[in-house]
């Protein structure tokens, strides 16, 4: 399932990772932080570590894309129980809702959205970090009525040492970064071999049209993610014209 860390970069980010989470140790079942700590000393040593069914929690963000996908199916193979929370919006397409219910996700409303995506459109401003806040913001308040203690996505960040901490009273888990993995390595795991790689969503190409100047931010934001390992060469160009074509 997981490949064995080979690059520098990598075992840094994972040793990082192993710092981070210890920060959060006391805030973990002793299971929970274990199984965890499993995850990254396999990535780092191929250490093999239990991944028998765990009672424990762990929502996940879940959009239906190949970072929350890939994201799932990591916590399910190492036992967690897995429940993901997909957040409802107006330019998500009936073919992606069917496909979220179908992997048993929870569909929470997200209010205020697009007040908010039309408030920043109007204003030829950028949408996604925005839009990323909002989402998350849903997920952990239905996380919360759930009681569930631990919520994961599939942002794919530059360092391990922001890869989980606590926020609230949750501890926020951003998988792909926990375990130092990047775009190609997530479509593997998913054995997505036909995946088309588009940059944004729908509502994200309608600001575009508005405000063309919002490309330059997409594209700083690939290049960003390319040199911290996030996205190999081949996919980050392939990004990069979506972004120039839209």
């Amino acid at each position: 399932m997981l490949p064995r860390a080979e690059t520098f970069i990598e075992k840094f980010r994972l040793e990082s990772s192993l710092r981070a989470l210890e920060r959060v140790k006391d805030e973990l079942p002793q299971e929970a932080y274990l199984r965890l700590k499993g995850l990254l000393e396999f990535r780092l040593y191929g250490k093999e570590f239990s991944r028998k069914p765990l009672k424990f929690r762990i929502a996940v963000a879940y959009s239906g894309g190949s970072d929350s996908s890939a994201t799932v199916k990591i916590l399910s193979w190492a036992g967690f129980n897995v429940i993901p929370i997909t957040a409802r919006l107006p330019q998500m397409e009936e073919k992606t809702l069917e496909s979220v219910r179908s992997q048993g996700a929870i569909l929470v409303e997200v209010p205020g959205y697009m007040e908010e995506m039309e408030r920043l459109m109007e204003k030829r401003a950028p949408i996604c970090g925005r839009c990323h806040s909002m989402v998350m913001s849903a997920v952990e308040r239905k996380a919360r009525d759930l009681g569930i203690k631990v919520i994961a996505s599939g942002d794919m960040l530059s360092v391990g040492s922001g890869s989980i901490y606590k926020k609230d009273g949750i501890i926020v888990l951003n998988l792909p970064a926990f375990l130092a993995l990047n775009k190609a390595q997530l479509l593997k795991i998913l054995g997505w071999k036909e995946y088309e790689l588009k940059f944004g969503c729908p509502l994200w190409r309608e600001a575009v049209k508005k405000a063309p100047i919002i490309k330059r931010f997409a594209v700083q934001r690939i290049l960003r993610e390319l040199r911290a390992g996030a996205l190999t060469e081949e996919i980050a160009k392939e990004l990069i014209m979506d972004v120039l074509r839209a």
